[in-house]
């Protein structure tokens, strides 16, 4: 038997696991249920690569059908898939005025019309109720269909075997990843850790991943093993954080209460939700832990190696959330007993603060324009010496910054490096905006440093290239170091589109074959179709999502949404409002890039909103078809969605959210660029477009996994070939989809 979640980690990689027990046989020719598999698999948009088809060949039939619910359960073909409208393709041509028609004729029951099952009346003359599967007025559906057209794809995606060794090896990449994993590695890593025992001499390569390694530590009571990967105070703050919140990162409360009460805060209501809200999420906030809790965590403040001086100053930043913590830990009550002895010091020093906070030491210098203390400061930490660097260039001048920096650029991490390198174009533009995502917000976009007036273009540009000549000689000089055997490297086409992944936490699942954010789908019909499901599971309540897009023009946008059902070039579903119980409902937009391309439109930003008070609706599913083959609609029902046409979608699993942008659509390129990025408010208007072409020109800046393989090439006198049989080295799509293993390349 395959373990289900072990088989949905491996078709994420656009792979099979197959243990060794589960092949049971040795037939050389298909047997009958591998036939019926592979037929139910292409409905499905799935293929199997030979090796796997000999490997499926020679399982039993329950582990075929096994794969076969998997492959189901991820493209969600047994959920409900139903619109509002049955043949939307065609405009319903409702407007304002019937539903404000509907509205007094509900209120005075004029009984002069059909009354619905929700209760409203719709008059003659107003919505044409044999195009709707519900309510048009409150959007409750009413009626539901299974799903029609299968086999409408242009391609097929092509699955590959993995063994007991291509899992562990992903096991081991994750553990090791040298960039923050995404929320579907996380996901993927917590199975695994679940399931498996830790690999052993493993070097964690990222503090957020180690919390995850402590957390099943501590849940299997192997304390003392976890006390070992505690570094300092704020690894174990980072921890008590994680588990009393689901973030991996320390997010300020505030942050999360202020979030939870703009969620909550609605337009065109007259009930505000978000004081309620807001104390609902302080009350979800307030510690509470019990002894044998409060006597672990002083254990291991206690046996932290550190001064006490060396572990206040480390937790000086975060000093407000460490107080709740320690009253609620009753940590000073431990300090008093025998054996506490470091924590009764920590304590002292945390409470007297008889210790020296390294940031405002180095404000201060700063401040007086003490270059030679600044930079001597810095120097002590690396990390933050190459994340002030472009603002340091801007104050003291880039050639003493410079100067200091290469003192310790071999400390840098390597994802730093190419960080700077690949950001330095945008910083250094003083026209350009710069996207970024504070800690717990929404991503924002800012001006450009006001210190960037004081120079020159011609300046500016000396500067950028100083930086990135000087990343290159590094990453070059770190690359020729490793002694290499081998002669000849092959680099597939395809990694020049991809981004390598740096900076990017993405917050969704992707439980079809993932991709990194900023990788380019080519679009290979006239349609592009957005679908939305949400609700599954869910009781029969006022659960209202959006599906949206966004049409930027040269000067202008519009927007295809629940208020513009019809627009030049989109065609909207419906807007449903109330979900039906425990199935779900769904939404779908069409996008004709011939017409949008005639009216000259540049882009379109997809996007889906939590239009009611709160956030987006948990494991609420987006993303897109495409085929080069017309894709059919349900006369009968309207349901669109067809499998084998879905091109990328992304699951839902973040909780602060209350708008998404999922995609983007060139329209002159046809290409859809995969990005995500979360806004506020509850509908399609409140996303800022300058925002969305900020965080594509930061996409757009970042070093592919291409160019750093030539720039290894370069280095280490690989000569590159155009046959990935005649290659010592071969790097091809297959092997990019691991993105930790992509991380490897990052050479510290």
């Amino acid at each position: 038997m395959m373990k289900k979640d072990v088989l949905k980690i491996s078709l994420r990689q656009n792979a099979v696991y197959l243990s060794k027990d589960t092949i049971t046989g040795n037939h050389k020719t298909l047997n009958q249920t591998t036939s019926v598999l592979v037929a139910n698999a292409a409905k499905l948009g799935f293929t199997f690569s030979e090796e796997l088809l000999h490997a499926l060949n020679n399982t039993n039939p329950k582990s075929k059908l096994e794969l076969l619910e998997v492959l189901k359960e991820i493209t969600g073909v047994q959920k409900n898939w139903t619109p509002l409208v049955k043949e939307w393709n065609i405009p319903t041509n409702e407007t304002a005025l019937d539903h404000i028609i509907t509205f007094f004729g509900t209120v005075f029951q004029t009984n002069k019309g059909t009354r619905l099952a929700c209760g409203h009346i719709i008059p003659e003359g107003t919505f044409p109720l044999e195009r709707y599967n519900g309510c048009p007025f409150c959007g409750t559906p009413f009626e539901f269909g299974n799903i029609e057209n299968y086999n409408q794809r242009s391609k097929l995606k092509t699955l590959n075997l993995w063994t007991e060794k291509d899992l562990n090896q992903f096991y081991i990449d994750l553990l090791a990843s040298k960039t923050a994993l995404d929320a579907t590695q996380v996901d993927s890593l917590k199975i695994l850790l679940d399931q498996f025992p830790i690999p052993q001499d493993i070097e964690i390569g990222i503090k957020e991943t180690l919390m995850l390694v402590i957390d099943t530590l501590a849940n299997t009571d192997r304390n003392q093993e976890a006390q070992v990967l505690f570094k300092n105070p704020n690894d174990i703050l980072r921890y008590l954080w994680y588990k009393h919140t689901g973030f991996l990162q320390v997010i300020e409360p505030k942050t999360i209460i202020n979030r939870a009460a703009k969620n909550s805060t609605r337009a065109f209501s007259m009930v505000d939700q978000s004081g309620k809200a807001k104390l609902q999420a302080k009350a979800d906030l307030k510690l509470k832990y019990s002894r044998k809790e409060c006597k672990q965590v002083a254990t291991w403040l206690n046996g932290l190696a550190l001064i006490p001086e060396k572990s206040c100053e480390i937790m000086h930043p975060k000093r407000g959330i460490w107080i709740r913590f320690i009253r609620a830990l009753r940590l000073a009550e431990y300090a008093k007993k025998k054996g506490f002895e470091k924590l009764a010091q920590l304590l002292d020093v945390f409470y007297n603060q008889t210790y020296t906070v390294w940031q405002g030491q180095i404000n201060h210098y700063r401040l007086k324009s003490d270059a030679e203390n600044t930079f001597k400061l810095l120097k002590q930490r690396p990390g933050l010496f190459a994340r002030s660097l472009f603002s340091n260039m801007l104050w003291f001048g880039e050639d003493v910054t410079l100067k200091h920096f290469s003192e310790i650029i071999d400390n840098i991490p390597a994802r730093l490096l190419f960080t700077l390198n690949m950001y330095a174009q945008i910083y250094f533009d003083k026209t350009s905006s710069r996207n970024v995502k504070p800690l717990g917000g929404t991503n924002k976009r800012i001006s450009a440093n006001k210190f960037l007036q004081l120079y020159e273009d011609d300046h500016l540009k000396a500067m950028q290239s100083k930086i990135e000549d000087l990343c290159i000689e590094v990453m070059k000089r770190r690359f020729s170091s490793i002694e290499n055997k081998n002669q000849t490297i092959y680099i597939d086409e395809g990694l020049y589109n991809i981004p390598l992944s740096i900076g990017d936490r993405s917050d969704t699942v992707q439980d079809l074959p993932s991709a990194l954010m900023g990788t380019k789908f080519p679009v290979e019909g006239n349609i592009v179709r957005l679908f939305m499901q949400w609700g599954e599971g869910l009781n029969a309540q006022h659960l209202d999502m959006d599906l949206s897009c966004s049409v930027a023009y040269e000067n202008r946008s519009s927007f295809c949404s629940y208020s513009q059902l019809v627009i030049p070039g989109c065609k909207h579903s419906g807007d449903i409002q109330q979900i039906p119980d425990k199935v779900g409902t769904a939404e779908y937009i069409d996008i004709n890039l011939d017409e949008l391309a005639s009216k000259k439109a540049k882009y379109v930003s997809f996007t889906c909103n939590a239009y009611t008070n709160g956030n987006l609706s948990p494991n609420l599913v987006v993303g897109w078809m495409d085929s080069k083959y017309p894709m059919k609609i349900s006369a009968k029902t309207g349901v669109a969605y067809d499998p084998s046409c879905v091109q990328h979608q992304v699951r839902i699993t973040q909780t602060m959210s209350k708008g998404l942008v999922f995609g983007v659509l060139d329209i002159e390129n046809r290409e859809i660029v995969w990005l995500e990025m979360s806004f506020g408010g509850q509908v399609v208007q409140n996303l800022d477009t300058k925002g969305v072409e900020a965080l594509l020109a930061k996409l757009d800046s970042k070093l592919t996994i291409g160019n750093i393989l030539k720039l290894k090439a370069e280095a280490q006198g690989l000569t590159i070939v155009s046959d990935i049989n005649k290659a010592d080295e071969p790097y091809d799509i297959k092997w990019a989809m691991n993105t930790a293993a992509v991380t490897q390349l990052l050479l510290d």
